[in-house]
């Protein structure tokens, strides 16, 4: 089967797929879910490139449709994470509430904005994403520092603006202020930052999805492909040269990028 079979694709709602099709949908979930734990970024930012670029979708389509495919994920993560890792109550509701009332709020928003000028902010944000992974340099450590109370709603706010604008971002945003404004360890910082995006993507989806901006025919198999295959992704992740890794995902992430921008002044 021709994966092109999906080009210019706006189709929402829930309908069955051939059964051709629908092998093909979740062996492409296996692999976003793979490269997803590969590269510990998530599923969200390669899939969405993908529907667009290979399935013809329109960016909010496109968004709402890989965020079917982020959200059991997170919600895993979430919960194994906090296993190891517990946060405190207050710690959470703060960052979690401010996070998912603002991906609320600019989802409602963002579901409705010209899909030309979502793709190329889109394209904006992970050019600017990939930037920063090449450009960064080797962590210095320092004393961590008492984490400020007050400060959580703000980066709640950053991070679920990110999510209900673009349907990603929500960690890649609030992680380097947890760490670096805030002065927290990384397990801290990756904790709290998961207590922010698991409950905003599934404000997210439900946001699009009442917008009519979801194909759930393709991404539900594709959640369902990523669940197998995500901790083969993070296993491999801890055997390879890390600083290759991120090297060849920023530059993949660089060109994509370039890709969505130029491409859509020359959408028809």
């Amino acid at each position: 089967m021709n994966i092109m079979c999906f080009s210019k694709s706006t189709a929402t709602g829930m309908h069955f797929l051939p059964l051709n099709e629908l092998i093909v949908t979740l062996a492409l979930g296996a692999g976003l879910g793979f490269f997803g734990g590969l590269f510990g970024i998530g599923g969200g930012i390669i899939a969405i490139p993908l529907l667009v670029l290979g399935f013809g979708m329109e960016q909010p389509l496109a968004q709402g449709t890989a965020l079917v495919l982020m959200v059991p994920n997170l919600l895993v993560g979430w919960w194994r994470y906090n296993q190891r890792h517990p946060l405190a109550w207050r710690q959470a509701a703060l960052i979690g509430l401010s996070a998912t009332l603002t991906t609320w709020l600019v989802a409602h928003f963002a579901a409705r904005l010209d899909p030309d000028l979502l793709r190329q902010l889109f394209s904006i944000f992970i050019g600017a994403l990939a930037l920063r992974m090449l450009r960064r340099r080797h962590a210095h450590g320092g004393a961590e520092r008492p984490l400020k109370l007050r400060a959580l709603p703000l980066v709640g706010m950053a991070g679920g603006s990110s999510m209900g604008l673009l349907g990603i971002g929500g960690g890649l945003v609030a992680t380097p202020l947890l760490s670096g404004w805030l002065g927290q360890r990384q397990t801290v910082a990756q904790s709290l930052s998961l207590a922010l995006v698991a409950p905003s993507s599934v404000v997210a989806l439900a946001t699009y999805a009442g917008a009519q901006r979801v194909d759930w025919s393709l991404g539900l198999p594709l959640a369902i492909g990523g669940l197998f295959t995500v901790s083969a992704g993070v296993a491999l992740a801890h055997k390879l040269p890390e600083k290759r890794m991120r090297a060849a995902f920023a530059w993949m992430l660089a060109a994509t990028a370039l890709w969505l921008f130029v491409g859509s002044f020359f959408r028809t």
